[in-house]
């Protein structure tokens, strides 16, 4: 990625520039509204965890050299964190006695996190440092934890959904977190890393890696051939049962004040990975498109250029930016390229580029008696001259569509 987006720093290590920032709060403000919809709660857990809590859970040896250890000046061990499950409960471990009443406990929160890769690749999608949204659920049954899962997967279905890219669930492996069972959610792109086997018929899907044989493979429910696709895995739910809570020691009181372990599961979007998936499958060559609800801005204000015989048309330019600015859907939603010593046709070549869905240009035409303004959708290339009535009108239509 580039055009203002992010900036590549190290091997592995980006910085969001003010236009990546932007796409990330809105992606990170919708998270945030669909986890106040399943009453998840925020918080912000430390980055640096104690190295003693993964020895406990026995991760510490098993996680493998993507475990990036420090110690610090007292020779205290430290894990720079790829996930919270031992840092979580651990908090929640140090409230009781928890009442069985104030259960489920759900708390979530949208951090860095950290994997030592040793071929950092594909940008975003394979990096040291990444922004994960992680959730740590905790219940007081397993048959109530299961309905917990299936409460947060389906707000990961709405998030998705309110994305607007297609993607799919599959069946996934518990791997070095552990638990029950757990289910992943995947972009499917040519460059995705894992192999995911579908079946047209049932609509059964799972990753090859719970397949003993992925080369020739026919479903279990139905007995049609299962179909094989690649894809970039941009979520993962988990059902932990007591795997940290009984390592750690969290429990809660049950009816009669006697203490249970608490019965667990965790949640993990990969925030930064989902906006370089999403740019991956919908884009195409140097031109990047995004989902509208993602899109830095969705409106660019293409001003005369400085000099130019159509610059007295320039007042329209900050008459249209605070009108739209204030239209339904596209609140604070305009930017306006004002380098006036670039000619109009670059401008809107790297705003295409840049990936804004509506491009308006303000040139000769907005001179005329009646002003007429050149508007373009980036996401189907079409062109369109209106007038400012039927402009407000369309952007209008633009804005319930979506």
């Amino acid at each position: 990625m580039d055009y203002g987006i992010v900036s590549l720093r190290s091997n592995g290590m980006f910085a969001f520039l003010p236009l990546g920032q932007r796409v990330i709060s809105k992606l990170v403000a919708l998270i945030d509204e669909e986890m106040r919809s399943i009453s998840a709660q925020k918080l912000s857990l430390p980055l640096l965890t104690s190295g003693h809590l993964w020895k406990i859970t026995g991760r510490w040896d098993t996680t493998g050299q993507e475990l990036i250890k420090v110690q610090d000046r007292h020779n205290k061990d430290y894990v720079l964190s790829p996930t919270h499950e031992e840092s979580v409960t651990n908090l929640v471990s140090e409230v009781y006695p928890l009442s069985h009443r104030q259960l489920p406990l759900r708390l979530y929160q949208t951090t860095s996190k950290f994997r030592d890769e040793m071929k950092p690749r594909f940008g975003l999608l394979r990096c040291k440092e990444f922004l994960m949204k992680d959730l740590y659920t905790f219940d007081d049954s397993e048959e109530a934890a299961v309905v917990t899962y299936n409460e947060i997967c389906n707000a990961y279905d709405r998030v998705f959904q309110r994305i607007g890219v297609p993607y799919l669930k599959v069946a996934g492996d518990c791997g070095n977190i552990g638990g029950n069972f757990s289910h992943e959610y995947h972009y499917q792109a040519a460059i995705g890393e894992d192999t995911l086997l579908l079946c047209n018929a049932c609509g059964i899907s799972t990753n090859s890696q719970l397949v003993a044989n992925p080369d020739d493979v026919s479903c279990t429910k139905c007995g049609n051939q299962l179909t094989k696709v690649t894809g970039i895995e941009v979520g993962h739910t988990f059902l932990l049962g007591t795997k940290y809570s009984e390592s750690l020691d969290a429990h809660y009181q049950n009816e009669k004040g006697k203490p249970e372990l608490l019965q667990m599961g965790c949640y993990g979007l990969g925030v930064s990975r989902i906006m370089a998936a999403v740019v991956e499958v919908l884009s195409q060559d140097e031109y990047i498109t995004w989902p509208w609800i993602l899109a830095p801005f969705k409106v660019c204000l293409i001003t005369p250029k400085k000099g130019s015989k159509e610059e007295g048309a320039k007042p329209w330019v900050d008459h249209l930016a605070e009108y739209i600015s204030c239209m339904q859907g596209f609140q604070n939603d305009v930017i306006v390229d004002d380098r006036d010593k670039l000619t109009i046709g670059k401008r809107v070549t790297e705003a295409k580029k840049t990936g804004y869905p509506l491009i308006i240009v303000v040139g000769k035409r907005a001179c005329e008696t009646v002003p007429l303004f050149e508007v373009i959708d980036s996401r189907s290339n079409k062109v369109q001259v209106l007038s400012h009535k039927l402009l407000l009108n369309y952007l209008k239509e633009v804005s319930i569509e979506q």
